[in-house]
C-alpha cells in the first residue's frame, strides 16, 4: 500500500469501491436472480419461445396482436406518470423546504402518509372525489354539477392519488438531504451575508437536486408499474400498461398469455428507461461529480 511522507499509508481510491460492492453483493444477488428470472420468462414467453402448448418458435405476434391498444396504453401510462411525477416533486420539494424555515408541520403530515398502502388511498380517494363523495356532499353539489374526476376522461383521481403518495416519500427523501448535508452550507451563506432567495437558488436547490432527481426516478417507475389505483380510479378503456397486462394474464383464453407478457416486458422497458435517464442526470449533477 503507498505510504505518504508522513509514514501514514495513503488510501487506494478504487479498492474501498470494490470493497463496498462487496459488501452490497449479499443483498444484490438474491435480487438480481429474482428479477431476472421473472423479467427472462417473460421475455421468452412474450417472444413465442416459452408457450404453454405447442413448439417454441420466435415470433413477434404477441407484440404485434394488439399494437394500436398497445401503444395507446403506453403513452396513457407515459402521460399519468409525468404528471403525477410531477406534481409529487413540487408538492414534495415545497414540503422539504419549509423545513428550513421551522415549519414541520408538512413533513409530519408526510410522515402519516408514508404507512398508508396505495390501495387504501386509492379508496379513500374515491370517497372524497366521486359524484357522491364526500366532497361534493359538504359543497352542497348533486352528481350532475360535479365534474367526472373518478372514472372521467382525464384521469384526474388517479393522478392526485398518485401525486398524494408520492409526494410524501419525495419529501422525506429530500428531507434528509436538507438535514444531513444543506443545513452547514446555507448556514455558512447566511454568515457571509447570501439572502433567503440567494441561498436557495445557489444552494439548497443545487444540493437537493440529486436527491429529488433519484426520489422522482422511483415514484415515476412506481406509478408507470402500479395497478391498483388505476384499476379502482380509472376508466375501462383505455387502460394504462399494468391494467392491460393484468386483464390479459387473468383472461380465460390462454393464447392471451404472451400478449400479456408483452405488456409487462413493455412496461419494464418504460421504468428502466426512466432509471437509465434519472442516472445520467445524476451524473452530470455539479454535486455527483
Amino acid at each position: 500500500m503507498p505510504v505518504k511522507a508522513d509514514g501514514a499509508q495513503a488510501r487506494v481510491p478504487g479498492r474501498s469501491s470494490w470493497r463496498y460492492t462487496v459488501w452490497v453483493l449479499p443483498a444484490v444477488i438474491p435480487v438480481l436472480a429474482v428479477v431476472g428470472a421473472g423479467l427472462g420468462t417473460a421475455l421468452l414467453q412474450s417472444l413465442g419461445l416459452m408457450p404453454l402448448v405447442g413448439n417454441p418458435e420466435l415470433t413477434l405476434e404477441a407484440y404485434t396482436a394488439n399494437s394500436e391498444d398497445l401503444l395507446t396504453s403506453a403513452l396513457l401510462t407515459l402521460a399519468i406518470a409525468v404528471v403525477s411525477t410531477a406534481l409529487a416533486a413540487a408538492i414534495g420539494l415545497c414540503a422539504a423546504l419549509s423545513v428550513l424555515s421551522g415549519r414541520r408541520t408538512a413533513m409530519f403530515a408526510a410522515s402519516l402518509t408514508i404507512p398508508v398502502p396505495h390501495l387504501i388511498g386509492a379508496a379513500t380517494i374515491g370517497l372524497l372525489l366521486a359524484d357522491s363523495g364526500l366532497l361534493p356532499r359538504l359543497l352542497g353539489l348533486d352528481g350532475g354539477e360535479w365534474p367526472a374526476l373518478v372514472g372521467g376522461r382525464w384521469w384526474i383521481a388517479v393522478i392526485a392519488e398518485y401525486a398524494w403518495k408520492e409526494s410524501a416519500f419525495i419529501a422525506l427523501v429530500v428531507a434528509g438531504t436538507l438535514a444531513t448535508r444543506v443545513a452547514r452550507y446555507d448556514e455558512t451563506a447566511a454568515t457571509l451575508g447570501a439572502g433567503r432567495r440567494a441561498r436557495l437558488r445557489l444552494v439548497t436547490l443545487p444540493l437537493v437536486l440529486p436527491a429529488l432527481i433519484a426520489a422522482s426516478a422511483i415514484a415515476f417507475a412506481y406509478t408507470v408499474g402500479s395497478y391498483e389505483v388505476a384499476k379502482i380510479l380509472g376508466r375501462a378503456y383505455p387502460e394504462p400498461l399494468p391494467v392491460m397486462a393484468v386483464r390479459l394474464f387473468t383472461s380465460i383464453d390462454l393464447a392471451t398469455r404472451p400478449e400479456a407478457a408483452a405488456v409487462a416486458i413493455v412496461t419494464t422497458g418504460l421504468a428502466l428507461a426512466t432509471a437509465a435517464v434519472a442516472l445520467r442526470a445524476l451524473r452530470r449533477s455539479a454535486v455527483w461529480q
